[in-house]
């Protein structure tokens, strides 16, 4: 069981690694001073974006992962 559980750990890790550097930079630059922050498609629909799906993803994977390390640690 706790060999399992290191397995997931390191999974989990991974995977969590690689959903956060996926995510977009939020520095925006001059971009934002300039067009004054208009609303586009993207902002009225934001719950359906590609940012919003890997931030949801980084939450699951960072609770998964936190749940598991409590597990290991009932488990030792």
């Amino acid at each position: 069981m706790r060999n399992f559980l290191v397995v997931l750990e390191f999974i989990l890790a991974l995977g969590l690694m690689v959903v956060v550097l996926m995510q977009p930079s939020k520095a925006d630059g001059l971009k934002g001073f300039i067009t004054g922050g208009s609303e586009t498609f993207f902002s009225k629909n934001k719950s359906r974006t590609k940012e919003a799906v890997l931030s949801r993803l980084t939450v699951i994977t960072a609770i998964l992962l936190a749940l598991n390390i409590l597990a290991l640690n009932i488990v030792k």
